[in-house]
């Protein structure tokens, strides 16, 4: 995946640990990771995004589900320090009328069971945009979660711009608010990483559908101010619009010259 990135221009990428709408993860090849940490030293590579699957929900109200969360996480973080010193990134879950309060609870005994002081791997929270009975959407849950964990200095969040504009952030027309906002909540030195993508659905509608950048309600212009901001212009970016591999090259391209 390095290389696949280096061809279209990145320093970045995310990856999936596992199947994203399952649970079975790949045996692991020490010396292609080897050879990875190599040509990534080589090409100056920026930290790198391991996303959870999809199906990790740890507080769902079903023990099953929540027995497969702790499983997966334990190994993805065993597995990540292969590849030491980047990020895992997972969507908090679905209290799934639980209630927030109880999910957020879920959330962080999860991370206390897992989080251990000799990892390097930073887990990163991403913010949610509030559909259903998501956990995440607000900065405040999310400072919720971390206020609540033993080992607070492992975790980070992951802010998709689709997602905290469907969620009622207004990073067109509010973009330093927001992140005052951020800063005051959960503090700036956590925000770790970007999903950069443009959103189908207005401002504020709690829906998830992202766009190609620029064809979006957030727009162009608001998203090339956005990567430029000082809160954000030295993490890493990773697209998740709809594309394809020259698509992302383009959009690439697009944002460095924008």
């Amino acid at each position: 995946m390095g290389k696949e990135a280096l061809s279209i221009g990145a320093d970045t990428f995310q990856f999936f640990t596992r199947n994203p709408q399952g649970g079975k993860a790949k045996d692991l090849d020490a010396t292609d990771m080897q050879k990875y940490r190599e040509f990534a030293q080589q090409h100056n590579f920026a930290k790198i995004v391991a996303h959870a699957p999809y199906t990790l929900n740890p507080c769902s109200d079903n023990p099953a589900t929540r027995e497969f969360a702790e499983m997966a996480f334990t190994d993805d973080l065993k597995r990540m320090e292969f590849v030491p010193n980047n990020y895992y990134n997972f969507h908090p879950g679905s209290h799934v009328g639980q209630g927030t309060e109880k999910g957020i609870a879920l959330i962080a005994d999860l991370l206390n069971r897992v989080l251990k002081p000799e990892q390097t791997t930073v887990v990163l929270l991403e913010t949610m945009s509030g559909k259903g009975s998501e956990v995440g959407c607000s900065f405040a849950e999310l400072a919720q979660i971390i206020s609540a964990l033993k080992l607070p200095e492992k975790v980070g969040v992951c802010l998709d711009t689709c997602h905290v504009f469907a969620a009622g952030y207004d990073i067109v027309n509010d973009l330093d608010g927001v992140f005052t906002q951020f800063d005051k909540t959960i503090g700036l030195k956590r925000l770790k990483a970007v999903h950069l993508n443009d959103s189908l659905m207005p401002f504020n509608s709690h829906k998830d559908r992202h766009a190609k950048i620029g064809e979006g309600q957030i727009g162009l212009k608001a998203l090339a101010a956005f990567v430029k901001h000082p809160a954000v212009s030295d993490l890493p970016f990773i697209l998740e619009t709809p594309n394809d591999l020259s698509g992302y090259a383009a959009e690439i391209l697009l944002m460095r010259q924008s």
